[in-house]
């Protein structure tokens, strides 16, 4: 039994080391795919969709050249306030409820979304309607 054990043990240790440049390489490209998402016109993450779940590995690795960054994609990068945002520079003073029907979204969604889109100096609300800066 003492013998076999070793036999994986040896075999696990000599994989890990063949798949440690693949992990390297994808980290940096991971690191790569985040500092685009936060240029202007990146909607999405890595494939073309949002990343959501657990934090990543690479936060806590103790090797890693990345600083660790905050759970979640970046504030603003979501595609609701992209098209938000677009709805409010297409429709200056639309309200809340029009952007909604027009997303097809409910309105209790927007109420987080465009208060970000404020803060972040992207539209201003006067009255009822929604204005781009």
């Amino acid at each position: 039994m003492s013998d076999f054990l070793d036999t994986k043990r040896k075999e696990i240790a000599a994989r890990l080391q063949e798949l440690e440049p693949l992990i390297d390489e994808f980290r940096q490209l991971e690191a790569a795919a985040a500092a685009l998402a936060g240029l202007p016109g990146a909607a999405h993450g890595v494939n073309g969709t949002a990343r959501r779940g657990r934090p990543s590995a690479r936060a806590s690795h103790p090797r890693s050249a990345v600083a660790p960054r905050r759970r979640g994609r970046p504030r603003g990068s979501g595609t609701r306030a992209l098209q938000a945002l677009e709805l409010v520079k297409a429709q200056p003073g639309i309200t809340t409820a029009e952007i909604a029907t027009a997303m097809g979204i409910k309105q209790n969604y927007l109420y987080r979304v465009l208060p970000a889109l404020e803060k972040d100096a992207k539209v201003a609300k006067r009255g009822r309607g929604w204005f781009a800066r």
